[in-house]
């Protein structure tokens, strides 16, 4: 997972698919997953991160030893961070710049209409659904416990997980040590954000060093995402620091093969960033033509900013529980392709999802999943 040092993701950066497009999510996560797709004291002081082991790398691009700006880069970090510097200049020297994560990070040529329908159709099918179900039975207790400590449903924590990889089925096989140095050295220039996002990814690559440093894990042994995000719920380096945690005690954190621990990292993230237990993400709203102040509706986007008062008297019409809602709401716009687009009344909690990935897409795609899970569960 946007991030806000997250999870870009992703999303984490995480992964956002518009209009058949494929979109990874970094995010906070982000970044923008800044804007997100984002340690926690407790778990990292004393908690070594497992990572998966992989097959020994096999070249797929040039070396950055012979980048000078990469060495140069090395030992300035290594000075910074209080690392080795020749362990530093070495795993700098063996990461890869891998010219096809520089086409993946830039946006499409020609821009295709957003499309809802289409976005969700990815997310909210039989495979995911029924692979929801069985990570939920297989994992109850730590959800439960996750609930009950964090305050955030079991099902938003299942419908994160399915939506970034599928229940660890997805979790990306770029090295990250690879995909973060090509980030923060050749970013391509052409991204409208190529500077901010720049230097985003090379402070993504200064924790992932340090975090690797301090557990004592080979840096060129992990792979994630394109975007440098890593494991079940696809946390960024930056993420991982803040966020991830030793949730099932056993001594070390573990998002790629301890469902238990990527759980509580997912509950402890949202939590960090202000889940309000028992506020629903959000509710319906009817928009009457030629009654409706979309202008100023729309105005602050996916950022909550109406109370219910001044949300209805711009004509924006809510029934039942909507209209005792105490906090403020944000019109959400999801576009349709051709068709009109879709609207609801996002809540706070609607937003704490789009900290995991800045996209109103991801979000209702995340909490359509964990619906459509949550009814399987009661069959």
């Amino acid at each position: 997972m946007r991030l806000t040092p997250r999870l870009l993701s992703l999303a984490t950066y995480a992964t956002v698919l518009l209009a058949g497009s494929l979109i990874l999510t970094a995010t906070a996560q982000a970044t923008g997953t800044a804007r997100k797709k984002h340690g926690n004291a407790h778990s990292q002081s004393k908690a070594k991160a497992k990572v998966r082991k992989t097959e020994k790398p096999q070249p797929t691009g040039t070396l950055y030893a012979s980048r000078e700006d990469a060495r140069l880069w090395a030992q300035d970090a290594a000075q910074r961070l209080d690392l080795p510097a020749d362990w530093v200049l070495k795993q700098i020297g063996q990461a890869q710049r891998i010219s096809v994560i520089e086409k993946l990070v830039l946006p499409p040529a020609t821009p295709v209409a957003k499309n809802w329908a289409a976005y969700r159709a990815r997310f909210i099918e039989p495979q995911r659904i029924q692979a929801g179900v069985r990570f939920w039975k297989a994992n109850q207790s730590a959800l439960e416990r996750a609930e009950r400590e964090y305050g955030v449903p079991a099902a938003i924590v299942v419908g994160i997980i399915g939506v970034e990889t599928l229940y660890g089925q997805n979790t990306g096989n770029f090295r990250i040590l690879d995909a973060l140095a090509t980030l923060a050295f050749d970013f391509p220039p052409a991204h409208p954000r190529a500077t901010e996002r720049q230097a985003f990814f090379r402070s993504e690559l200064e924790k992932f060093l340090l975090l690797t440093s301090r557990n004592g894990t080979n840096p060129q042994s992990i792979k994630g995402s394109y975007a440098g995000a890593m494991g079940l719920p696809q946390f960024m380096p930056s993420s991982w620091v803040r966020y991830a945690i030793d949730f099932d005690g056993d001594g070390r954190v573990d998002l790629f093969d301890s469902p238990t621990d990527a759980i509580g990292s997912v509950a402890n993230y949202f939590k960090a960033f202000q889940w309000q237990p028992g506020m629903p993400t959000h509710y319906p709203v009817t928009l009457v033509p030629g009654q409706t102040d979309m202008d100023a509706l729309l105005a602050p986007d996916i950022l909550p900013t109406f109370n219910v008062s001044s949300f209805t008297a711009k004509g924006a019409q809510l029934e039942g529980t909507a209209l005792q809602h105490t906090g403020p709401l944000a019109l959400i716009e999801l576009r349709n392709g051709l068709d009109a687009p879709s609207y609801v009344a996002g809540t706070e909690n609607f937003y704490a999802i789009t900290r995991y990935n800045w996209s109103s897409y991801y979000a209702m795609a995340v909490i359509e999943l964990a619906e459509a899970v949550a009814q399987q569960m009661v069959r």
